[in-house]
């Protein structure tokens, strides 16, 4: 396994090196309110600059010799030596940072999107990801699924040349919001989970096909709704933006139980 002037790379690691990248994600972060926890801190690039926002700050890095080396540089900062994928977060108010691995993102992604209590999420990933999970384009099923408690920021791109060892794609910032108050309580979020997933998988040429089928059961209906919101028969489920979502779950004549989030 190779080794590199920032250390082993068997967790997946770019390690973020450039000053300008990580000025950014810190006025981000500045721009929120609440103790931070850091998620895959590596060797404290990051760490140190949200250290002097003079907050309360948790890294939590599974590699043992990195956590070691965190808490005898920067001995006023909370370093967990543990796998953030299995990481107990604060049941309080916290905002997660993090330059996640790219191999980890999706898994990562889904357990913060599940976890309670944080408000912001500033994170680093590739940067095709950040534009389909912020909807550039259209949106991914994992973000229609997250829609009505979450609101998903592409905040600029990141060159390759900004990690070490270099990637082979770019990095993007994406900024996750928690909405304090959500369109569709929480209670119903399987329903409307499920409401997305057979949309998106749904069979037929576009949406007007595909809602006949899943939600509204005429495809007049359907063209119909659509056409109010100015889209079209032939669009597809990415075309939905996220009013769109929460009208359509409002809307919906048949009950939905099957549920896959994404």
């Amino acid at each position: 396994m190779p080794t590199y002037r920032h250390g082993r790379h068997e967790h997946g690691q770019n390690f973020l090196t450039d000053p300008a990248t990580i000025a950014a994600i810190v006025r981000l972060v500045d721009d929120t309110a609440g103790p931070i926890t850091e998620i895959g801190p590596g060797d404290g690039a990051l760490t140190a600059p949200l250290a002097r926002l003079g907050r309360p700050l948790t890294a939590v890095e599974i590699d043992a010799g990195r956590a070691s080396a965190l808490r005898r540089r920067l001995p006023d900062v909370r370093v967990e030596r543990a796998d953030f994928l299995h990481y107990r977060l604060p049941a309080t108010p916290h905002v997660l940072v993090g330059n996640l691995p790219f191999s980890q993102t999706t898994a990562i992604l889904r357990r913060i999107l599940h976890a309670p209590s944080w408000t912001d999420a500033i994170l680093l990933v590739q940067w095709e990801v950040a534009r389909r999970r912020a909807g550039v384009g259209g949106a991914s099923m994992m973000t229609a699924q997250w829609w009505p408690w979450f609101t998903f920021e592409q905040a600029g791109r990141v060159p390759a040349d900004a990690f070490t060892p270099r990637p082979g794609v770019d990095g993007g910032l994406l900024v996750i919001r928690r909405d304090p108050a959500p369109a569709i309580p929480v209670t119903q979020r399987r329903h409307y989970q499920s409401l997305v997933h057979r949309v998106f998988t749904g069979r037929g040429r576009g949406l007007a096909q595909i809602l006949a089928r899943t939600t509204f059961g005429s495809a007049p209906a359907a063209r119909a709704w659509l056409g109010a919101r100015g889209l079209g028969a032939r669009d597809l489920p990415k075309a939905l933006g996220r009013q769109d979502w929460i009208e359509l779950y409002a809307a919906r004549p048949h009950a939905v139980t099957r549920c896959r989030d994404r």
